[in-house]
């Protein structure tokens, strides 16, 4: 899966495992949106549906010798799936306003009949490596449930377009900085021109790459070019606070230890776990296992942080029903539970960025000196 370590990171077994999981991701690319990739916790106040108008307890300035809350990131890619949206809309009103973010693949918001509307870099009109957006009556729900995510505070982000991973040359792991601007200028007309999209294109503040790929310097060249302000698709050896580069706040996914694998480690998110547990055999029979494994990991990795570093804990998943719904289960279980924690916050990506550009520099740099947190 080609991904990039933190800085001074070589995390055992890292390189394999991105290269076998990329699999994965080519099996993405046959599905369709709706099979896909697709509130502050107690003891505090919740986000509220204006972060800024009204901003929440802990969205300030520590105080000297305070903790930070233990920021919870949960995120899916593509973001597609009008049942899965439903779902997570429905457990985030249900316990008080609990945020999340969904990185939206640009192309779910053409019909299939307007699939030449979109250029891949290098690639001929109407070719992706994922599904477009089926028809028009499909398109019209994901807006609606986009539309529905934007006034509940649930922050959209990017998932780019075509989803060309390595071995769909030229992949976006080649890409220089003027493709990554063609296929973000690209994302944002898609945006633009979707009939009744309430969501401003210029509110898309960052997003995550397919397949964590991408030469980043080049990437975060077009991101900054369109005024925007992290990533989340690099690998840091357990769980670190962001970093700075370019401009462009890095959230570093987690690689973790998985007790079910023999406590090896992987890098925190669904289908990478998924093919750690079995190569991504969709075995429904597995489905509570897998969950109860899954579920034993972000535990654990929450844990590690809370007690540790209390750097932000990223969450990275899809809308899907691998091995039954084992993970989404997992996902779904987990953010009702964590969300709920003392000293916790379920946030967006810019909601925390927000509360670390009201902190000193000072704090900051001796939060990101902490070793990073592991299981």
């Amino acid at each position: 899966m080609g991904t990039r370590r933190a800085r001074n990171l070589r995390p055992i077994g890292l390189s394999l495992a991105l290269v076998v999981t990329f699999v994965v991701l080519l099996t993405l690319g046959t599905q369709r949106p709706d099979q896909q990739e697709p509130a502050a916790a107690a003891g505090a106040s919740g986000p509220t549906a204006d972060t800024a108008a009204h901003p929440p307890d802990w969205m300030r300035r520590l105080n000297p010798g305070e903790k930070p809350p233990q920021f919870v990131l949960f995120s899916f890619d593509g973001a597609g799936s009008h049942e899965h949206w439903q779902k997570m809309l429905r457990i985030s009103h249900d316990i008080g306003g609990a945020r999340f973010s969904a990185f939206l693949s640009g192309i779910y918001l053409l019909t299939d009949d307007q699939k030449s509307q979109y250029i891949g870099p290098g690639h001929p009109a109407g070719k992706a490596s994922i599904s477009f957006g089926g028809s028009a009556e499909e398109v019209k729900t994901r807006i609606d449930d986009l539309n529905t995510a934007k006034d509940r505070g649930i922050e959209i982000g990017t998932h780019y377009n075509g989803h060309f991973c390595a071995g769909a040359e030229p992949s976006v792991g080649h890409w220089n900085a003027q493709q990554w601007r063609l296929e973000l200028d690209q994302f944002v007309k898609f945006m633009a021109q979707a009939p009744g999209l309430k969501v401003d294109p210029a509110s898309v503040k960052g997003g995550r790459t397919p397949c964590l790929e991408g030469q980043f310097n080049a990437l975060f060249d077009a991101l900054t070019s369109r005024n925007m302000t992290y990533d989340s698709s690099k690998v840091a050896d357990g769980v670190a606070w962001p970093t700075k580069d370019n401009g462009i706040w890095e959230f570093w996914m987690p690689q973790v230890r998985v007790p079910a694998v023999g406590n090896k480690k992987v890098v925190m998110m669904d289908y990478n776990l998924w093919y750690a547990f079995n190569r991504v055999k969709d075995d429904k029979s597995r489905r509570d296992e897998f969950a109860r494994n899954t579920l034993d990991v972000y535990r654990a990795a929450y844990n590690a942080a809370f007690q540790g570093n209390r750097a932000p804990l990223v969450i990275a998943n899809h809308f899907n029903d691998w091995a039954g719904g084992g993970f989404t289960d997992a996902t779904e279980a987990y953010f009702a539970e964590v969300c709920t924690k003392p000293q916790t916050v379920c946030a967006t990506y810019t909601e925390v960025i927000q509360w670390m550009d009201l902190q000193t520099p000072a704090t900051l740099e001796a939060l990101r000196k902490l070793p990073n947190a592991q299981t």
